[in-house]
């Protein structure tokens, strides 16, 4: 290369010289000018192209804080014990660790629980995922390794936790982890593809994975198998990443399992499994079975379904049959199959079961029952009896007698076709009885709490869909995405936006006396009796935005939750006048439904930003967010003096006067 350049040089230079003879000196003093020249030009390009490097590099990092994590002090939120499900399973320290979407549950070699360490108190607020022994590299011991659902990595050495996390919000969500020989951890996210930290830095394995959304990763940092979510499984060797999808034989382009026993690769899709040899395609396998978890067994593969239990399949070239091995009820939908001590073990959200001889699985861990069905709280309520009623996104309802003497606590858990995913529930409507907004109609309950009427299309609700349901008039009326519904004793009537409604799917209801509010998609309708008064969005009053999401009327005052405009208040004296009271997060998500109003306080549900609280005779606000199992605030009710907050992740409660210093 430097020669061409040279020669190039004394050439143009040669060209420009007159046709005599050129003393050798002249010539020697050409040469050096040239390689000068050549020197320089390469000296440039070497720093250009380090300059590039760094810029390269300084983009890949990610920046990040890695810290010790204390528990929580006292925040005055005490929690409802849910139900604790398993999620994933790894030995330490010569005891069992379980992650749950609620906390790290430790139990001796026995089986006996130790210890508890709940999220949002001892732990961050987030479920936690999966679990993994590692020696990182900034590290003089082996740790247990956590990955979060929205808190990053979490690592504990039996005695202490420490956090590593991202910066960027969407890195946080750690779908899956696998430790390195070298120290470093290989890191996959829900968006930001794979990660690596190698105890110092923060950085992406390749720019080429960067944006997958990973599900889980198997082998190592030159032979290694990434799981993602729509794109099929990807084998990153020797520095390039070969992509398998449907078209190359895959089953199925998401991935929920990879396992590798020598040179075979097994990837479990919702529609089989797929077996690759020395990083080939070979074949398809439980063709149809949805696949969550594998484990080689030699000859055999065991596989974990969502519905047909663990198969056992031969691996036999000439074998294309699955076999079920004969299972109790509790065994589908399995988490994780793992072997220990000569022994096959599946995780399942119920328990962890032993494999014993060739067709039984016996149980031999069960999670704690707790007060409440599931932790994936959609809706609150309390009644005039003093019932918690507590509905769930899609487990149906618990109505919970009594919170307050654990020796008197019983809950009755309701599911069925309509109740199924609560949007609101209503109590002491008429009478003492309940009504409650399903995703599948309007059931009544009477004094007693029993289910007596349903109420859909065929009855004559404007649509299946129950978004809210508020008591009006002599009756009720039910928000649906299709227009209103009004139930009296006249019967049921509907009207929409042809009658005037600023937008028909509406998402939230509150009343007073003979005025109502209607929260719709395109903005707000007030009406007097079945009759639209007027409307407001933000092109016709100074409303933030038109999605209007919760609401409630308190004393002279409406005060409306929005997606994307945080709460905002209305006086009963300025119709069509909104502001935004306190400190109010002027971007804040307010979930549907999650608004309450006391004496007091007016306190709101966000999405991913905790609760809002704001005091109505200083108007000081906060955002809450230390003592609670999510940031996803979904639902709140008051009762006895209490608040409850119910999230995507449990529910807990906390003395109304306690919720701000």
């Amino acid at each position: 290369m430097s020669g061409i350049l040279v020669h190039s040089v004394l050439r143009k230079l040669r060209m420009k010289l007159p046709r005599r003879r050129v003393p050798i000196w002249s010539l020697l003093c050409l040469l050096i000018l040239a390689t000068a020249y050549v020197g320089f030009a390469f000296h440039r390009a070497a720093r250009a192209l380090r300059s590039a490097q760094v810029a390269v590099a300084e983009e890949s990092e990610l920046k990040f804080v890695a810290r010790p994590y204390s528990p929580i002090a006292d925040t005055g939120f005490d929690p409802i014990p849910g139900a604790a499900q398993f999620a994933h399973a790894a030995e330490f320290q010569g005891k069992i660790y379980i992650a749950g979407q609620t906390g790290l549950y430790e139990y001796d070699a026995r089986g006996q629980k130790l210890r508890d360490f709940h999220v949002g108190r001892e732990l961050p607020a987030s479920p936690l995922l999966k679990l993994a022994r590692a020696t990182l590299a900034n590290s003089q011991q082996t740790e247990l390794v956590i990955a979060t659902a929205g808190a990053g990595v979490l690592a504990f050495d039996g005695t202490h936790f420490r956090q590593i996390l991202p910066e960027q919000r969407d890195a946080r969500t750690i779908t899956s982890i696998l430790p390195l020989v070298s120290g470093r951890l290989l890191i996959g996210t829900s968006k930001r593809g794979v990660l690596v930290y190698d105890g110092h830095r923060l950085t992406w394995l390749h720019p080429s994975l960067a944006q997958l959304q990973v599900t889980e990763l198997s082998g190592t940092e030159s032979n290694l198998w990434i799981g993602t979510q729509e794109r099929g499984v990807v084998h990153w060797h020797g520095g390039a990443a070969d992509f398998f999808g449907e078209t190359d034989g895959l089953p199925d382009l998401h991935v929920y399992a990879i396992a590798q026993e020598g040179d075979r690769t097994f990837v479990g899709t919702p529609n089989g499994i797929g077996e690759f040899r020395d990083g080939h395609f070979l074949r398809v396998l439980a063709a149809g079975a949805f696949v969550r978890s594998l484990l080689p067994q030699g000859k055999t593969l065991l596989a974990g379904t969502m519905n047909d239990g663990v198969l056992e399949i031969a691996l036999a070239r000439d074998s294309r049959r699955r076999q079920g091995l004969p299972s109790i009820g509790a065994l589908m939908e399995v988490e994780q199959l793992f072997s220990s001590g000569g022994h096959v073990y599946g995780l399942t959200e119920a328990g962890i079961f032993t494999r014993e001889g060739a067709a039984n699985w016996k149980q031999v861990l069960e999670p704690d029952s707790g007060l409440l069905t599931n932790n994936d709280i959609s809706s609150l309520a309390s009644d005039e009896n003093g019932r918690l009623w507590v509905g769930y996104f899609d487990r149906g309802l618990d109505i919970v007698d009594s919170v307050e003497q654990a020796e008197s606590r019983r809950t009755r858990h309701l599911e069925n076709d309509h109740l199924f995913c609560i949007n609101r529930i209503l109590p002491n409507v008429t009478s003492g009885a309940t009504a409650v907004a399903t995703a599948n109609g309007l059931v009544l309950f009477d004094t007693q709490a029993h289910p007596r009427q349903v109420l859909t299309r065929t009855e004559g609700l404007i649509a299946d869909h129950v978004t809210d349901v508020a008591a009006y008039g002599t009756g009720l009326v039910a928000a649906t995405p299709a227009g209103l519904t009004f139930i009296d004793a006249d019967g049921l009537r509907s009207i929409y936006a042809f009658h005037g409604l600023v937008n028909n799917h509406v998402y939230t209801l509150a009343s007073d006396g003979s005025q109502l509010l209607a929260g719709t998609l395109g903005g707000l309708s007030f009406l007097n009796g079945d009759e639209v008064r007027a409307s407001y969005t933000t092109a016709s009053s100074n409303l933030k935005h038109n999605w209007i999401t919760a609401a409630v009327h308190s004393g002279d005052e409406w005060w409306i939750g929005t997606y994307g405009a945080g709460v905002l208040r209305m006086k009963d004296a300025e119709p069509g006048h909104f502001e935004s009271p306190g400190e109010a997060r002027s971007q804040a998500v307010i979930n549907p439904g999650a608004i309450l109003a006391t004496d007091r306080f007016v306190l709101a549900g966000t999405l991913g930003e905790g609760i809002f609280v704001l005091d109505r005779r200083s108007e000081r606000s906060q955002l809450i967010t230390e003592g609670l199992p999510s940031r996803n605030v979904t639902a709140l009710a008051r009762q006895d003096g209490y608040v409850y907050v119910g999230t995507d992740n449990g529910l807990v409660r906390i003395a109304e006067q306690r919720l701000l210093p």
